[in-house]
C-alpha cells in the first residue's frame, strides 16, 4: 500500500570479502536510506546477483535478488565433472541511532525461490521466509526485533530462485502477535468414532488434539447443523468437542451453518425443521438456534471465544429469504443471530465470513450493505484457498482494504492445501493436479507446509488480522466417515489436504503454527 511507504535518511554499510563493516551514516535516525532503490543501490551493501531494475512496487525501481545455480569445481577425490550449487545473492544496510525498544521492517516482496527479510538488532535475529508470489502481485512481509544497541542490520536474501524488494520501512514498535493459530475440527469426532488414528511426527500414536495443541494449534473451529442425519456436528456434540479443545488451553470459534448439512456460497438450504416457517418465525428459529449453543457452551464452562453467524454467506443465509437479492431479510437474519450470540455470552465475538478471501469488490459490497442495515458485528472472517480463490497478493490487498475501511479484526477462517495427488479411499479428492497447478505450490509434504507458512507470513503483515484457520486437518479417510451425512457409503475427499499422511503421522505443514 502506498500509504505505508517511508522513505529516510539513514545510513549505509559495506560488505568486504565477507565482512560487514559499518560507514559512516549520512545522517542518524529511525529510516532506511534508498528505501525505494530509486537511487539504484546506494546505501545497500550487496554481494551475490543484487541490482536495482525497472519495475517497483511504488516507483519505478526495485531490488532483484537472483540466486542462480553457479559452477565449482570437484575437489580432491571427486570426479572431475563440476558441480553446481546455488549462489546467495543479498543486499545489507545497517541503520543506527536507534533508541532501545522494539521495532518493525516492513517490505514489500515477490518471490520465486528461497528468500527472507531478516532483522538483527543485538539480540537475536528475526526472519520471515518471502511467500513464492510469481512476478504478477506484490505482497508485504513484516518481521520485529528489539534494539538493545542503538543499531539494526536489515538484510534481504535469497537462497536460491530470485525475489523482489521494494519500499522498506523500519519503525518503532513491535508488531501484532499471530493470536489465532487454529485448526477446524469438526470433523474429528466422526473419523475417531470410525476408526482413525492420529500420530505425531515421530509416528507416536496420541490424541489428535493433544498432538495439534503441541504444534502450537490454540484454537479449534468447529461447525454446528441443526438437524444432521449422522447426528455429527450437532449441538451435543459440538458441546463435547468443546470440552476437549478447551481442556487442551485452546480458545473456540463456533460456526452456524443454519442448515442441516454444508452451507457455503452455492448452496444456503433451510433446515427441514424451518422449511415451511413464515419469515418471523425463521427469524426467531435462527435466534433460538444460536442462544441455544452459545449458552449451553457458556453453562459447561466451555465459552465460545467467537461465533460465526452463517457460513461463507457471500450470497446470504437461509434462501430465499435471506438470499443476497433481498437484503432487508438477510440483514434482520444477521442481526437476530448476533444479538442471540451477545445474549447468550456477552464477550463471544461475532463473525461474519465470507468466501473468496481476494475479492475485494463483492467483499465491500456485502459489507457495506450490512452496516448499512446496521448489522452488529466484531470481526470479518474470509475463507481463502489459493487455487480456488487466486493468488497471496489479492488476498493480502483486500485484507488491508477491509481492515482499514471497517476497523474491524480481520482472520482467515479457511485456507488448506494437498500435501499429495494419490488418493487413499474411493472418493475422488477435491484437491487434484489442476488445482495444484492453479495454486503453484507443488503437492507434497513441503509444498504443503510452504503453503500455510507463506498464508500466515502475508496475513501477520496486516495491521488488526488475527490468523489462519486450517479447514480440516483431521480429516483423513476412513470407511464410513464419509462427506454426506444422509449417505454412510459417501467417501473424504479432503484426504490429501489433512496434516497427517495416510497411516495419520503429523506432516511437516503442522510444525508451521509452532514456529510463528
Amino acid at each position: 500500500m502506498r500509504w505505508l511507504r517511508l522513505v529516510a535518511v539513514a545510513v549505509s554499510a559495506a560488505l568486504v570479502g565477507g565482512v560487514l563493516g559499518t560507514v559512516p551514516a549520512r545522517a542518524s535516525g529511525a529510516g532506511v536510506h534508498n528505501a525505494g532503490f530509486e537511487d539504484g543501490l546506494a546505501g545497500w551493501a550487496t554481494a551475490g546477483a543484487a541490482s536495482a531494475e525497472e519495475g517497483g512496487h511504488t516507483g519505478t525501481t526495485r531490488l532483484t535478488l537472483s540466486a542462480a545455480a553457479e559452477s565449482v569445481s570437484a575437489g580432491p577425490g571427486l570426479a572431475p565433472a563440476s558441480l553446481h550449487r546455488p549462489a546467495p545473492a543479498e543486499a545489507t544496510q545497517r541503520v543506527s541511532g536507534l533508541a532501545r525498544g522494539p521495532y518493525t521492517l516492513r517490505v514489500w516482496v515477490r518471490g520465486g525461490g528461497a528468500a527472507a527479510v531478516s532483522l538483527e538488532c543485538g539480540g537475536p535475529g528475526r526472519r520471515v521466509e518471502v511467500p513464492q508470489t510469481g512476478a504478477d502481485l506484490w505482497v508485504q512481509v513484516a518481521v520485529d526485533a528489539r534494539v538493545t544497541s542503538g543499531r539494526c542490520l536489515v538484510r534481504l536474501s535469497s537462497a536460491s530462485g530470485w525475489a523482489h524488494a521494494d519500499d522498506v520501512t523500519l519503525t518503532p514498535g513491535a508488531l501484532d502477535p499471530v493470536r489465532v493459530k487454529g485448526a477446524d475440527l469438526s470433523h474429528l469426532t466422526k473419523n475417531e468414532d470410525y476408526g482413525a488414528v492420529y500420530r505425531d511426527h515421530r509416528g507416536k500414536r496420541g490424541d489428535a488434539v493433544r498432538i495439534l495443541r503441541e504444534n502450537g494449534v490454540n484454537l479449534a473451529r468447529l461447525k454446528v447443523w441443526v438437524d444432521p442425519a449422522d447426528g455429527y456436528n450437532s449441538k451435543a456434540r459440538v458441546l463435547a468437542m468443546a470440552k476437549r479443545a478447551k481442556a487442551q488451553g485452546m480458545r473456540l470459534l463456533i460456526d452456524f451453518h443454519y442448515s442441516d448439512a454444508w452451507a457455503d456460497p452455492g448452496k444456503q438450504n433451510k433446515p427441514a425443521a424451518w422449511a415451511d416457517l413464515p419469515f418471523d418465525g425463521l427469524r426467531q428459529a435462527l435466534y433460538d438456534h444460536t442462544y441455544d449453543v452459545i449458552s449451553a457452551l457458556r453453562r459447561q464452562g466451555t465459552p465460545a471465544d467467537m461465533a460465526q453467524v452463517g457460513n461463507e454467506i457471500n450470497g446470504g443465509l437461509l434462501w430465499p429469504d435471506g438470499r443476497w437479492d433481498n437484503w432487508d431479510g438477510l440483514a434482520a437474519l444477521l442481526t437476530a443471530g448476533s444479538q442471540a450470540v451477545k445474549a447468550a455470552s456477552p464477550s463471544t465475538k461475532v463473525v461474519l465470513h465470507l468466501a473468496e478471501g481476494g475479492n475485494n469488490g463483492g467483499h465491500v459490497w456485502w459489507f457495506d450493505n450490512a452496516i448499512a442495515r446496521g448489522v452488529p458485528f466484531d470481526v470479518i472472517g474470509v475463507s481463502h484457498y489459493v487455487y480456488w480463490h487466486g493468488p497471496l497478493g489479492a488476498l493480502q490487498a483486500n485484507l488491508f482494504d477491509l481492515s482499514a475501511r471497517y476497523g474491524k479484526p480481520i482472520a482467515v477462517v479457511e485456507t488448506a492445501y494437498g500435501f499429495t495427488l494419490e488418493e487413499n479411499d474411493h472418493e475422488a479428492n477435491i484437491f487434484n493436479a489442476s488445482l495444484e497447478q492453479a495454486g503453484g505450490y507443488p503437492a507434497t509434504p513441503q509444498g504443503q507446509a510452504d503453503a500455510l507458512r507463506d498464508m500466515f507470513n502475508v496475513v501477520a503483515a496486516v495491521p488488526g488480522a488475527l490468523g489462519v484457520v486450517y479447514w480440516e486437518p483431521t480429516w483423513t479417510a476412513v470407511d464410513g466417515a464419509g462427506w454426506d451425512p444422509a449417505d454412510p457409503t459417501s467417501g473424504d475427499g479432503w484426504e490429501n489436504q489433512a496434516v497427517f499422511d495416510y497411516s495419520g503421522r503429523a506432516l511437516p505443514a503442522l510444525k508451521v503454527f509452532g514456529r510463528l
